[in-house]
């Protein structure tokens, strides 16, 4: 035993073990400040017309397909109150092809609001990262500054693509910012993200059932005014319009009859029948809002956007469509603001100098949008059962995606009733209207369209306080 101790073989194994650990300790360090140098490179110092603010901000790319060259562009607006101690929140919008910075940055949940005339920014005081860390996303690759270097990758897209693109980005996000690794997740999201969202939370599910110690910590999610299930969304949407005066009786007993409301590609006769309701009988309304005032132009024509020509799958037909708030024309301005060289610059954005305009919604996207689940429903249902938090609130003023189309799809979960339907307040006021189920919480917003935050910004961010909080919205 003695000459084994004083073998030369044996005198050197604690040194390659001690070499060992050295080499080890410093590709840890050297892992560490690779993130923190790139996290520091997406560092926002400040936008153009920026008011000075209490919080970190940081933007740019991620890639999430290295041989097509697809890389989703994120805003992460940090909490400016222990942003370590908050969860994360993950903001989708919809279309398909409308982008995160465009609405739930620019005119939603977002610290800023753009100027008149896209001159600068000012503050939003009901932002969403007065109580969590806030990660727009813009998703798929096309929307907003989102690209792939493949373009026919903008012709054949659709539900599969964009959830496990948005997947790799998250899993790859954590990677450049691994002090959010344990931290919890939500999803949250409207429109056309009521596929986007539980697809994303599907995705997160299935990972983290095979990554062990690298699984994300997914809470919850909740999506708004949401697109899902065809049948249902097309059923609740007529009746709003006939329920809200929209259209006539004969009109919509036609529509009822005459529809086949399960089918992607509505009939001639079904076709004819949507444009004449929304042609004859709608009137120069802003269907987001059938209540507030349209984006018009200065000689009183009614002005479309990027989303005119916009439809969703459920329905038939394009609407003549905007966005519409306080402001009616806010879209506008996002679209000077965020084409503006430094504003780009002060994002990180556009750095590869993507062959067109930036706009808030894509219609070569939405053109070419190849798949689409016909129902959430059942992702509802597997969610569910995995014990997520699910919130899904409507806007009550919206003849997009209405809340009648919102109560006939969560009917067919036949879920029990937990808190039978009461009002909630905000500031005394009655808010809007809330059942609390076994497994899912649904809340209406009082007079809001079919963006919530836009319409209702106080209204918006106790929901998602409460939400945050996993309790029923206040009684008072």
């Amino acid at each position: 035993m003695a000459k084994l101790r004083n073998s030369p073989s044996f005198l050197i194994l604690p040194f390659l073990f001690l070499a060992f650990q050295v080499t080890q300790s410093d590709k840890n360090t050297l892992h560490k400040h690779h993130h923190l140098l790139e996290e520091e490179a997406d560092r926002i110092i400040a936008l153009p017309g920026q008011p000075n603010v209490p919080f970190n901000q940081f933007s740019g790319y991620i890639t999430v397909n290295q041989v097509a060259g697809r890389a989703l562009f994120y805003w992460l607006t940090e909490t400016p109150n222990h942003p370590l101690s908050k969860p994360l929140v993950i903001w989708l919008n919809g279309g398909p092809g409308c982008s995160s910075v465009a609405y739930g940055a620019s005119e939603e949940v977002g610290p800023f609001r753009i100027n008149l005339g896209a001159t600068g920014l000012h503050l939003n005081k009901f932002s969403w990262n007065n109580v969590a860390n806030i990660l727009f996303l813009e998703t798929p690759a096309g929307v907003g500054f989102s690209y792939s270097n493949r373009s026919s990758d903008l012709l054949d897209t659709g539900d599969r693509r964009t959830a496990e693109d948005s997947l790799r980005f998250v899993i790859r996000w954590m990677e450049r910012f691994p002090r959010y690794k344990r931290r919890p997740v939500y999803i949250a999201g409207e429109s056309y993200a009521g596929h986007y969202v539980p697809q994303l939370a599907r995705q997160i599910l299935k990972h983290n059932s095979n990554s062990g110690s690298n699984s994300i910590n997914l809470k919850g999610i909740m999506a708004g005014n949401a697109v899902t299930d065809n049948y249902y969304d097309n059923l609740g949407t007529v009746t709003y319009w006939w329920s809200h005066a929209m259209i006539s009786d004969k009109t919509y007993h036609q529509l009822i009859n005459t529809c086949d409301f399960r089918r992607q590609k509505n009939s001639n006769e079904c076709e004819s029948l949507y444009s004449y309701a929304m042609d004859q009988e709608f009137g120069n309304i802003d269907q987001y809002n059938i209540y507030a005032p349209p984006c018009n132009n200065s000689d009183g024509s009614y002005s479309g956007s990027t989303r005119q020509t916009m439809r969703l799958p459920h329905r038939p037909r394009p609407a003549n469509r905007r966005v519409s708030g306080y402001d009616p024309c806010t879209e506008r301005y996002a679209e000077v603001y965020y084409n503006r060289r430094d504003v780009q610059k002060a994002l990180h954005a556009n750095t590869t100098r993507i062959p067109y305009r930036w706009t808030a919604c894509s219609e070569t996207l939405n053109r070419n949008w190849n798949d689409t689940d016909v129902s959430i429903l059942p992702i509802y249902r597997k969610l569910i059962a995995a014990g997520l938090r699910i919130w899904v609130f409507s806007g009550d003023v919206d003849s997009v995606v209405p809340v009648t189309a919102t109560r006939y799809a969560l009917a067919q979960l036949k879920m029990k009733t937990k808190v039978p339907w009461y009002p909630w307040y905000v500031k005394k006021q009655v808010g809007g209207w809330t059942e609390v189920y076994e497994g899912l919480t649904f809340a209406t917003v009082r007079g809001a369209g079919h963006e919530v935050p836009l319409f209702k910004p106080r209204a918006a961010l106790q929901l998602l306080v409460s939400f945050l909080k996993g309790q029923p919205l206040p009684k008072a």
